[in-house]
């Protein structure tokens, strides 16, 4: 048998995808796939092709979620792998796409060294997961498992869409179907990740198995003052929006700074009337608080929210603090878990890494229907969301390895029990 390393067809397959999926853009000159857009559906197209190339039963639903059914003669609950092809503003090619073409390598794999899979076998290929457009994460991964309720379709858009009316108006409907899980309805849930981290690297290892997923809140602070005059207020009358947000930004990022493991960003700032020659009169600004203890988080939040209601009362300027979406810290399933070490120790890896994730994933979603496990993968320099993010040939042919090991794992165990 022709041994799996970088240059085995299968792997060399993969890769080709991951570089072409990567060239598919909503912009020329850089990576970006938002839900919904024209990008996003010419993946969601393309990844069905391959899908379907691989001998996999595909179908799509109307927010451009995608499955390839892999069918076990025996029948039974199906294991789920994925990961989402939504990316971040000017992206890497490897964040979530990855998951899902190595997902589809590993079941490809199984098939050319003639391993059966008695039984059913998904590989999802998420819509939204990064929540760029609507700042709600998951979007994909809620409406697969049925929690993508009616608070979360009612989010608006930097134009006002909501949910609802964007998928109405701009999902893919032509041949849709649904595709939801529940609970008791899946065996596992299986993601391949790359770390967005160094543990991997500065330890030389190529994979790590994941134990638990921090929690994470998502907010948007909306600060409105008085939209006035630059040359002709004098600065004490002023009731400036922007320099209220300025302050509270700099509030959010000492109050992280100060309660390590807890990090907290503010990723996106709106100014109007956004005029060289105006006093602002609105700011509006996104929250990311995550911690691996939700207690920590929540108090951290409350913290933070007081912090900004203190200094827009000072400044005098009104405040709207809206909590947009929370996700609680998620425990990965230990069996699954050590089912995904043994795996990783059968083909060659010893002391592999156990680690924490930091960044949110679908398996949070899916751990609401199913037992969830996550197998990372090492990137360079831990570098995430940006162009330059990086994985190895040789790296992705052993997390094909263990994702296989692993399926073929479970599928004897099914079998057996």
């Amino acid at each position: 048998m022709e041994p799996v390393g970088k240059d085995h067809p299968v792997i060399r397959k993969a890769w080709d995808r991951l570089q072409e999926l990567g060239g598919i853009s909503d912009e020329s000159g850089r990576l970006t796939r938002v839900f919904l857009s024209q990008g996003s559906r010419r993946a969601a197209e393309k990844l069905s092709a391959w899908m379907r190339e691989d001998g996999l039963d595909v179908c799509h639903d109307a927010l451009g979620n995608v499955r390839g059914r892999r069918h076990g003669a025996e029948g039974g609950l199906p294991l789920v792998l994925g990961s989402h092809y939504d990316t971040v503003i000017d992206a890497g090619r490897y964040d979530g796409a990855l998951g899902i073409i190595a997902a589809m390598a590993a079941l490809d794999l199984m098939a050319t060294q003639g391993k059966a899979i008695t039984r059913p076998v998904d590989v999802l290929g998420f819509a939204d997961e990064e929540g760029v457009r609507f700042h709600a994460t998951y979007l994909g991964s809620r409406a697969c498992t049925g929690t993508l309720g009616p608070a979360l379709m009612e989010v608006r858009d930097a134009n006002g869409m909501t949910v609802a009316d964007a998928i109405r108006s701009e999902g893919w409907h032509e041949g849709a179907q649904d595709i939801v899980y529940r609970k008791g309805e899946v065996a596992a849930y299986l993601e391949i990740h790359i770390e967005q981290g160094r543990v991997l690297e500065e330890t030389g290892q190529p994979l790590g198995v994941v134990f638990s997923i921090c929690g994470q809140t998502r907010g948007r602070v909306t600060l409105r003052g008085r939209t006035e005059h630059a040359g002709t207020t004098p600065m004490p009358l002023r009731r400036d929006a922007l320099a209220a947000a300025a302050e509270c930004v700099l509030a959010v990022e000492a109050h992280a700074a100060g309660n390590a493991p807890l990090v907290a960003t503010v990723g996106k700032l709106d100014v109007r009337p956004g005029a060289g020659n105006a006093v602002p009169g609105e700011a509006c600004f996104t929250l990311d608080i995550r911690h691996p203890d939700d207690e920590s988080r929540q108090k951290a939040v409350a913290a933070i929210k007081e912090a900004c209601a203190s200094i827009s009362g000072r400044r005098q300027v009104a405040m709207d603090f809206m909590i947009v979406q929370e996700s609680a810290a998620v425990a990965c399933d230990p069996e699954w878990t050590e089912r995904l070490i043994d795996s990783a120790n059968s083909i060659g890896l010893g002391d592999v890494p156990v680690l924490s994730s930091g960044a949110g994933h679908d398996a949070v979603v899916f751990s609401e229907v199913a037992p969830v496990a996550m197998l990372f993968v090492r990137c360079l320099g831990g570098l995430s969301h940006h162009p330059d993010e990086s994985i190895t040939r040789e790296d992705l042919a052993v997390a094909v390895r263990a994702a296989a090991a692993c399926i073929e794992k479970w599928n004897r165990q099914a079998h057996e029990g």
